[in-house]
């Protein structure tokens, strides 16, 4: 498999409570709700980095597209990093999730492999661990 990963699907509980956490409170861009005339159709995108998209669907959704039954969630079976340029920046996002309703699972900290690094859930309790890396030299 060559990998080309284009889409991340977060499945969550209320499709207006985490739009509005991620468009208002972190500041991704979306256009919003789409695909609302059909049924299960419902979700919206957000742009995150060239040739890759953030996707909410509701879970209800994701479950009766895949067959699958809807089961306990464990926020420790995945994680999304956002990468960033500088301790501060980290400092600055964990703060802006934090008043955007996020609860802050590990405040930002050096890390043990040299960065600098925290935790936070979003309101359906995905895991997010915002970085500092100083090998990955990444500037603004």
């Amino acid at each position: 498999m060559k990998p080309r990963i284009t889409l991340i699907t977060l499945a969550v509980d209320d499709l207006q409570a985490s739009l509005a956490f991620y468009r208002d409170g972190l500041g991704l861009a979306t256009p919003g709700i789409v695909g609302e005339q059909f049924e299960h159709g419902a979700v919206a995108f957000f742009d995150l980095q060239s040739g890759l998209k953030l996707a909410l669907w509701p879970r209800d959704s994701l479950a009766h597209d895949t067959g699958l039954a809807k089961a306990a969630c464990s926020a420790t079976e995945f994680s999304i990093g956002h990468n960033v340029a500088t301790r501060e920046e980290v400092d600055a996002v964990m703060e802006q999730a934090q008043r955007a309703g996020a609860k802050i699972v590990k405040p930002a900290q050096s890390a043990f492999w040299g960065g600098y690094a925290g935790y936070f859930q979003d309101p359906d309790g995905h895991l997010w661990e915002v970085a500092w890396n100083p090998q990955f030299g990444l500037a603004d």
